[in-house]
């Protein structure tokens, strides 16, 4: 037998990188891999067995059957240094670290963490046989670092199945009654670099031009308690209290009410290594306008209406064109529909086959025949 076992800083629940994480045990162990998940701190109320590091010993795993560590790489953690010196072929999965410069302004303190990821990053180069990236903007960051062996593998993500989650009738119903004009959709932690004041503006001038009944859902916990506050009261100044939901987080269920609800999905992020929420979208036929940055236009390829530019009036009237153009908006929801299928589980399930079985064969070690080239 041979062992994928994956490391994370921490596994959270409902967290994209623990799903990701869980979405690879899975596709390990149909492979007839041993596969577990550990983390430097499982959160309260995580699910799928998650155990911390603590309770592995990495040399008595390594002594068992030859074992691959797959280390999840997004911020920095004392769990990078505890990975880089297990025994064992070391593979490391790089869903980006956002830039100081985005949050240290807000968050001094995130933003020296995120600092001291980007040096591990550096650092972990020397140490790593191969590395996967979510995306090529990822990879290409990898290689820039000297890593060698980089394969571009997807969020594995069940998309045939993103619709499918279960939907909060009560709350549906709730948000029917109180519709008056289009709704906006976005998803993502209150954060610098999800740039929810840039959309904040852009709904504002939206409201002005087109629609002054429009309404804007913000749903995500908080990443960061200043930037949230300056949020809020940005929202008062502009008098849209009224118009503007901070859910916070929100159970599976009120998030399907609000993509079902949701005439169009925006974002003005300035930092994506993936953007699952992008495909969340598509999955519920929802058309998504997007500013064109970092790994955003690949990850939803032609799917999307993206802009160079996100001043408020640009982004006002590609949402109105969206919205009011019936053909586009079909074209859209046609697109993110193929781009579904494109990006999908069996598909990146097979480019993660691939990454892992070339990453054996450097090594000299012998994988079950469900791993081997078709």
């Amino acid at each position: 037998m041979v062992a994928v076992h994956q490391v994370l800083p921490v596994f959270a629940a409902r967290d994209a990188s623990g799903n990701h994480a869980v979405a690879i045990r899975n596709a390990m162990r149909v492979m007839g891999i041993t596969s577990e998940i550990f983390a430097g701190e499982v959160e309260p109320g995580a699910r799928h067995g998650a155990r911390t590091v603590r309770d592995v010993r990495p040399d008595r795993l390594a002594a068992v059957e030859p074992t691959v560590w797959m280390y999840h790489c997004s911020t920095g953690s004392s769990v990078a240094d505890w990975w880089a010196g297990v025994p064992g072929v070391k593979v490391l999965d790089y869903h980006n670290i956002t830039p100081s410069e985005l949050l240290g302004p807000w968050e001094p303190y995130v933003g020296v963490e995120v600092d001291r990821g980007r040096a591990q990053v550096a650092a972990l180069a020397a140490v790593a046989d191969a590395a996967i990236a979510d995306s090529s903007y990822n990879a290409a960051e990898l290689i820039s670092l000297g890593y060698e062996s980089v394969t571009v593998v997807p969020i594995l993500l069940d998309t045939d199945h993103l619709a499918d989650e279960g939907v909060d009738d009560a709350a549906l119903t709730s948000l029917r009654k109180r519709k008056r004009g289009a709704e906006w959709l976005f998803v993502s932690r209150l954060l610098p670099h999800k740039a929810q004041h840039d959309l904040i503006k852009a709904f504002a001038a939206y409201r002005l031009a087109y629609d002054p009944d429009a309404h804007l859902s913000l749903v995500g916990r908080v990443g960061s308690a200043r930037y949230a506050e300056a949020l809020t009261d940005f929202i008062e100044d502009l008098g849209l209290v009224e118009a503007i939901d901070v859910t916070g987080s929100v159970s599976d269920g009120e998030l399907g009410a609000r993509y079902r609800i949701a005439d169009v999905y925006v974002s003005t992020s300035e930092h994506e290594g993936f953007g699952v929420p992008l495909l969340e979208a598509m999955a519920h036929d929802l058309p998504v306008v997007a500013y064109s940055c970092t790994a955003i236009p690949e990850t939803v390829g032609k799917a999307a209406l993206l802009l160079d530019d996100k001043s408020p009036t640009t982004v006002a009237a590609a949402v109105h064109r969206v919205i009011t153009d019936v053909a586009l908006r079909d074209a859209l929801v046609d697109a993110g529909r193929r781009r579904l299928v494109e990006v999908g589980l069996p598909a990146s399930t097979e480019q993660l086959r691939r990454a892992i079985a070339a990453t054996l064969a450097r090594a000299g070690i012998s994988g079950p025949p469900a791993l081997a080239a078709r």
